[in-house]
């Protein structure tokens, strides 16, 4: 067994994602290497994907880990599986957010993935302690962190009342950028995706989509510099990680309320943030 270490989110850059969502995790327990700040996806999907789902998101996964983006999942059979795989397929780095124990071996078919993850830089998260027992209802609770720790959730295949729908409402919730893969109207698996679509989920027709939405040059495979002034710069990192509230980027960034009103502005203007309403930001 590796040695799972306990850590106070907001003492880690990575983490402190999650220190800024409805309900944050006071400590979070993890094994192997927690990752500097970086653009973020979660992959999330169906415990049972279609051959369709399975190329598209091995596919997703691999190509944008190849670009140095971090790949989020919930360790669950299924899409959550084959987006560490593809992730670790394209020597990049993934994250696993399990419901449980990080000493309890749950779920059992995916051990050997964790334990490739861990050597290969990677790291599995829990918000419990390492030998809290799995109770179904933590799987969900855990979904808000899988969204929060990402800058966009991508959801490949869902039922009209799956669960990872739960994941997509913590993404809107958190005001994270939601995308959805397009499927046939008449699989099940698609019909989740597709209201998603229709409700204003962006469509992902390749992975060129997702890069855009995360803001990075796709031929240069790195993020778009966003602000002008050391004022700009720091508000900026705050939205990217997760602080999305006018109020509070105030309070966070200590300075003063005409230099973040400055700061927001320029930021929309050049196209690096975009408004939510109700005083919110996010990053485009």
């Amino acid at each position: 067994m590796e040695n799972i270490n306990n850590i106070s989110p907001d003492k880690q850059e990575f983490l402190q994602r999650t220190t800024v969502i409805a309900k944050p995790p006071k400590s979070l327990w993890y094994i192997g290497k927690l990752p500097k700040l970086a653009p973020t996806v979660a992959i999330v999907g169906s415990r049972k994907p279609t051959v369709y789902g399975r190329e598209i998101t091995l596919q997703l996964s691999r190509e944008l880990a190849e670009r140095g983006v971090i790949i989020v999942s919930g360790l669950a059979i299924g899409h959550d599986a084959l987006a560490a795989q593809g992730a670790l397929e394209g020597g990049g780095i993934t994250v696993g957010v399990v419901g449980n124990g990080l000493a309890n071996q749950y779920p059992r078919t995916t051990w050997a993935l964790r334990e490739k993850i861990i050597a290969n830089g990677g790291a599995v998260i829990s918000e419990y302690p390492p030998d809290f027992p799995v109770y179904k209802g933590n799987f969900l609770w855990r979904n808000r962190l899988i969204s929060a720790l990402s800058d966009v959730v991508v959801v490949v295949e869902a039922g009209e009342r799956s669960g990872t729908l739960n994941t997509a409402g913590h993404a809107i919730e958190q005001g994270k950028e939601l995308m959805a893969v397009p499927g046939n109207i008449t699989s099940p698996l698609s019909i989740g995706c597709n209201r998603l679509i229709a409700q204003g989920a962006t469509p992902v027709l390749s992975v060129d989509d997702i890069f855009e939405r995360l803001g990075m040059n796709i031929t240069q495979t790195s993020l778009i510099s966003a602000g002008n002034t050391p004022a700009e710069k720091l508000v900026y990192k705050l939205i990217r990680l997760g602080i999305s509230d006018g109020d509070e980027l105030i309070s966070r960034s200590d300075l003063a309320v005409s230099d973040v009103s400055m700061a927001l502005t320029m930021l929309e203007i050049t196209g690096s943030i975009r408004p939510l309403g109700a005083n919110r930001w996010a990053a485009k």
